[in-house]
């Protein structure tokens, strides 16, 4: 029987809300008030949310700056592969900022910043792909530090960059300093 009176006051306490709200509230008002809530609802992802530092936080603190050394270009800690993804030139018969004999680099470019241990300065530095002969297969290298996705891709590593050239084969990757910043 106390079951049964436990079910009728919470059924009474309800129905004596829903009349107090519907006595106070229209119909129009109650779907605006809904519709505003809905737009709002819907509106929530568009909001810009700073989803780097989670990930920072997240992530081992392995920053490419705290292992870069700037003697050896056929290494791929050298200072200037912090945002370098391909195979160094340096190993290929060219240099860091000179394409090898047989292969052109194209007027599109990536950037990435990167700091050099000797002097602790930041430097924006532009990547090119020397393009023209098959894949060189030695110093493969993948720093993607500061990379973006492909929806900006100036600073995107993952873009074959041979766009603008008569060959479209890729074979390795220059570096050249850009500015100081």
């Amino acid at each position: 029987m106390t079951k049964k009176w436990g079910t009728r006051w919470l059924q009474t306490s309800f129905e004596v809300s829903a009349r107090r709200v519907a006595r106070h509230t229209s119909r129009r008002g109650f779907l605006a008030v809904a519709g505003r809530a809905l737009v709002g609802a819907a509106a929530l992802p568009l909001f810009p949310i700073d989803r780097q530092n989670v990930a920072r936080a997240a992530a081992p603190k392995k920053s490419f700056a705290a292992h870069a050394q700037a003697t050896d270009d056929t290494q791929c800690n050298y200072w200037r592969y912090c945002s370098l993804d391909g195979t160094l030139c340096s190993c290929c018969g060219g240099t860091v900022t000179s394409c090898p004999a047989g292969s052109v680099a194209p007027p599109s470019a990536w950037v990435g910043s990167c700091i050099n241990p000797s002097d602790g300065q930041t430097y924006l530095v532009e990547y090119r792909d020397c393009c023209g002969k098959s894949i060189c297969d030695r110093c493969s290298c993948k720093s993607t530090e500061g990379d973006t996705p492909i929806f900006t891709p100036q600073t995107n590593s993952d873009i074959e960059w041979c766009i603008g050239t008569d060959q479209m084969a890729y074979h390795c990757t220059i570096s050249s300093v850009l500015a100081k910043l």
